[in-house]
């Protein structure tokens, strides 16, 4: 059922996507999963994340050479999602969960050290299957795929254009996956999609205003913003 508060956590969630391009899932799960259980937060957000995301490549002019430079990335994503999926219909909700916190305070330990590792040149097709299998194993259980993907995106060393396009076609693809496994493994009830429909449209009012701040942000005000989010984010999670 949609709550004032779960609609709010959506609506600050997506602001934030619309403003930098990520954070929907790494923020709006974990507030979400507060008014409501953890697994029905996770499948709740898939449509809106495909909505905005779908959207946000658009947006930015859909290029295939980021598809072709991504394709391992997404297939073995694929792959990792299906089998993370798999996890989350067997696993206990209270292990969701706390998956769901030791991922997110590792992503608080990497932003408190500053960690910031770039990808030598050659690189990228050797380490881009593991990063893709571990991304959507780790989106499949917990909805959160950005922590892995950001990094991977910020290692190498991509522009504000390529960074939002190689985000959004990424969460498209692993998210069409992903809400095709719940739906086979029983999770995408009639109550849990009518409220991700819902959340859609509340999601939508967020990431329009969100979008408003990212056309205003030049190369390095965006590169900065990126970081600011993170650092806020892992003070937040360490606060709680």
């Amino acid at each position: 059922m949609l709550t004032i508060p779960g609609a709010a956590a959506v609506l600050v969630a997506a602001f934030v996507k619309g403003a930098i391009g990520f954070g929907f899932p790494t923020l709006g799960t974990p507030l979400l999963a507060l008014v409501t259980d953890v697994k029905m937060a996770v499948v709740a957000l898939i449509i809106p994340n495909i909505v905005m995301d779908s959207l946000q490549f658009a947006r930015q002019g859909p290029s295939l050479a980021i598809v072709r430079r991504l394709a391992v990335l997404l297939v073995f994503g694929a792959v990792g999602t299906i089998l993370g999926t798999r996890l989350l219909v067997i696993l206990p909700a209270h292990v969701v969960t706390v998956i769901l916190g030791a991922v997110l305070l590792i992503f608080v330990a990497l932003n408190l050290a500053r960690v910031a590792p770039r990808v030598p040149a050659g690189w990228e097709s050797r380490l881009a299957p593991a990063v893709g299998l571990a991304t959507g194993l780790l989106g499949g259980v917990t909805n959160v795929p950005g922590t892995p993907l950001v990094m991977w995106f910020f290692a190498l060393g991509m522009d504000k254009p390529d960074f939002v396009r190689s985000v959004a076609v990424s969460f498209v693809v692993y998210k069409l996956v992903q809400l095709g496994a719940v739906a086979y493994y029983g999770l995408l009830s009639a109550e849990v999609l009518w409220m991700s429909v819902a959340l859609t449209a509340v999601a939508l009012a967020g990431f329009a205003l969100g979008l408003v701040v990212q056309d205003r942000l030049d190369q390095r005000t965006f590169n900065r913003a990126v970081l600011i989010f993170l650092g806020a984010l892992g003070l937040w999670l360490a606060l709680r």
